[in-house]
């Protein structure tokens, strides 16, 4: 599935093709161009399985899974632990006025998320501070970074759709599931509340810019930490997969998220 534009052009394409030699035909054929940008919920982490193992790039991942899907050359720069100065100075290269599609997340790493995430899992450590801090980055800082960040994406790729991913909520109020150690009920409420506050807020900046928000927080209801069907890790080892999506959770639910919006 493709937006609109792209499906009309390809129809009208498919109707050229008709009255054209093959190779003239092939000549003429422009594929969907796609560029992944991001942190570590669009690079793969937390799938356990890398081909580039600096930005822990998945072919697991949903970038990789949309590319094929739509048959598209694909630039896939999302890397793990990504800030919106790293976006800035290191990944918009790929971008240009041919550019068809481009997806984002970005803002977790802004707002010291998995500071916030440490210290909910650290015995005898009240995380309510850490939460509160985070919360403050998002209300009072990422706005500025988000409209740093999409105002280059505009610049750089200014004929492409922007579709502006959002984060999961973690958990699901299970104080433990197996071996692993979860923060209390009360904290996990919190996180989840401050991942609500951190959606709204991308929702908003998205809008502005006149991208897609992909809000993926329904696609994950009841596939949270310690859920039956989890897409999401716990505490994992290595540490770094922790709190990141599977290749589960990529595959049915962010790449069907992204998928129905591009519809």
């Amino acid at each position: 599935m493709i937006p609109a534009r792209l499906a009309a052009a390809a129809l009208a394409a498919t109707a050229a093709f008709a009255f054209l030699p093959a190779a003239a035909a092939e000549a003429e054929f422009d594929p969907t161009r796609y560029v992944a940008l991001g942190d570590s919920y669009s690079s793969g982490t937390g799938t356990g399985d890398y081909f580039d193992e600096v930005c822990r790039r998945s072919d697991k991942a949903y970038p990789r899974l949309l590319a094929e899907g739509l048959s598209a050359e694909f630039a896939f720069e999302a890397c793990s632990g990504a800030t919106a100065a790293d976006l800035l100075s290191q990944q918009l290269g790929a971008l240009d006025a041919e550019t068809d599609i481009v997806t984002v997340t970005i803002g977790g790493n802004d707002i010291e998320w998995a500071r916030a995430a440490r210290a909910c899992i650290t015995p005898f450590v009240n995380c309510m501070d850490e939460i509160e801090a985070s919360e403050a980055l998002v209300q009072n800082q990422l706005p500025g970074l988000l409209d740093g960040a999409y105002g280059a994406i505009e610049d750089r790729a200014p004929n492409a759709d922007v579709y502006v991913l959002g984060y999961p909520r973690l958990f699901n109020g299970e104080s433990a599931c197996g071996a692993l150690k979860q923060p209390n009920v009360g904290e996990q409420v919190r996180m989840n509340e401050a991942a609500d506050l951190l959606a709204e807020v991308l929702q908003n900046k998205a809008e502005e810019h006149g991208f897609t928000f992909v809000d993926v927080r329904d696609a994950f209801d009841g596939h949270a930490i310690c859920d039956d069907v989890a897409y999401l890790n716990g505490l994992a080892y290595p540490t770094a997969e922790s709190y990141h999506p599977t290749a589960m959770g990529h595959r049915d639910g962010y790449y069907p998220a992204v998928v129905r919006a591009l519809a």
